[in-house]
């Protein structure tokens, strides 16, 4: 395996774009630990650590950990995400740019154009609600609080589009979708510190002792596999091309099959599931708690929104699965891919060309996306499962951090990425006759 890996650096053109995008992996690394001026860093981490899980939590993680740092990638990505999901949905909405998004190359430039325009205008509006936070919660060192709101736009903003010029470099110069890495490494660089604290209290007499933790580390594992297996599972439709005489050449005719995966959505339906969800625990953080003996409707809203409880999982479970229905409507479009076969001479045996054959697809597509919508409303509950099976069982305490990569968004997507960038390399190698990273087959990312 050591060996097969070691190919990578055998073909100079690979080599060259691993070592970009490594290179650019250290920038933003190096860049997310530079704090943004006038801040007091102590003070910030003090108010942070008294927060719960809110929604500053969610896009906490997908800036790498720099949001609660405020440093000047505080914004991280989220702004471009935002704007590229807000022309996504307004293509399936909006004819004109429906239209644009099916002239090839040409139309999704002059959109990817749009989308970073609408990126810079949300970011500098982020990072004045950013500003406004931070000063509602006193950790600015800037007694003119113009000032510290023009330092925190212009910096967090000037950041969120370098990040954003460095995900599309690492897109064009280097392996893989630039914008999934820079996610990727911001989780990834976790792990470590999670799986020292959770180590460490291994030790510990109230920590359940060895065999638990050791359980612990195995039960990480085969979620893992869970998830690779789900995420790179198809259900494959035959497809038979007839055969076509243009002047004295014979095109088609050959078998071939559409991949349709279980889980068409990604990521995305517990992204909104978890924004829409943590929007009131976020509400709730900021009102005045009752001081009497009596509790009130404020602590009840609280302790009815806390993860552990049934008010807050049934809600969150039925959003997931329709949300994986909604975008799965949104980024899947049978009638389109019945047509672009129907006009290829394409044909599913046994079903008739055109509308017969999007209904076709339609149907398989609903039946397999309802078990890929319970996994990931099972995968996205399952750390809270874990932190409360352990503790009650075996009376071992989980580190909320550690507990992260048993599910939810953040393994969803270092799964997700690490498949799609594995999948990218190896063909790099396979282009040029050297093997690839299994001994039989070859990797398979989230596109089947």
């Amino acid at each position: 395996m050591i060996e097969r890996f070691g190919n990578v650096f055998k073909v100079p053109e690979l080599r060259r774009r691993v070592l970009f995008t490594f290179g650019m992996l250290m920038v933003y690394r190096i860049g997310g630990a530079i704090p943004t001026p006038g801040i007091d860093t102590e003070a910030l981490a003090q108010v942070f650590s008294q927060r719960g899980r809110d929604v500053f939590a969610i896009y906490d993680l997908f800036a790498g950990g720099y949001f609660k740092q405020a440093t000047i990638f505080a914004l991280g990505i989220m702004p471009h995400i935002s704007a590229s999901i807000i022309f996504q949905l307004l293509g399936s909405v909006f004819p004109p740019l429906h239209k644009l998004q099916q002239e090839g190359p040409e139309g999704q430039r002059k959109i990817n154009q749009w989308s970073r325009y609408l990126t810079v205008a949300l970011a500098a509006v982020q990072s004045i609600g950013v500003g406004g936070f931070l000063l509602q919660q006193s950790v600015n060192l800037v007694d003119s609080s113009f000032m510290f709101m023009a330092v925190v736009m212009i910096t967090m903003t000037t950041g969120c589009i370098f990040i954003m010029w460095m995900g599309e470099q690492i897109t064009e110069h280097g392996v893989g979708n630039g914008i999934s890495l820079l996610i990727f490494i911001g989780i990834v660089a976790r792990l470590p510190h999670a799986i020292i604290n959770q180590v460490r209290s291994i030790g510990q007499v109230d920590q359940g002792g060895l065999l638990p933790n050791l359980g612990l580390f195995a039960l990480m594992v085969l979620t893992i596999a869970a998830v690779v297996f789900i995420t790179m599972g198809v259900r494959k439709i035959p497809v038979q091309y007839a055969k076509r005489i243009v002047g004295r050449k014979v095109y088609g005719g050959q078998s071939t099959h559409i991949p349709l995966r279980v889980n068409t959505s990604g990521v995305m339906p517990i992204i909104f599931a978890q924004a829409i969800m943590l929007v009131p625990t976020t509400i709730v953080g900021f009102l005045p708690v009752s001081e009497g003996a009596e509790p009130g409707f404020i602590d009840w809203l609280a302790s009815a929104l806390e993860p552990t409880t049934f008010t807050y999982w049934i809600p969150y479970g039925l959003m997931i699965i329709f949300f994986s229905y909604f975008y799965t409507a949104i980024v899947f479009n049978p009638m389109d891919l019945a047509r672009n076969m129907r006009q290829h001479g394409g044909f599913i045996p046994g079903v008739r060309p055109g509308a017969r054959t999007a209904a076709h697809i339609d149907n398989i597509l609903t039946k397999i996306t309802l078990p890929g919508s319970v996994f990931l409303a099972l995968i996205a509950a399952f750390p809270v499962i874990v932190i409360t099976m352990f503790q009650l069982v075996f009376n071992t305490t989980v580190d909320p951090a550690f507990s992260d990569f048993f599910g939810g968004t953040g393994l969803l997507i270092v799964v997700g990425v690490a498949l799609d960038t594995l999948e990218k390399v190896e063909t790099q190698l396979l282009t040029r006759h050297y093997d690839g990273f299994l001994k039989r087959g070859k990797v398979r990312g989230r596109r089947g």
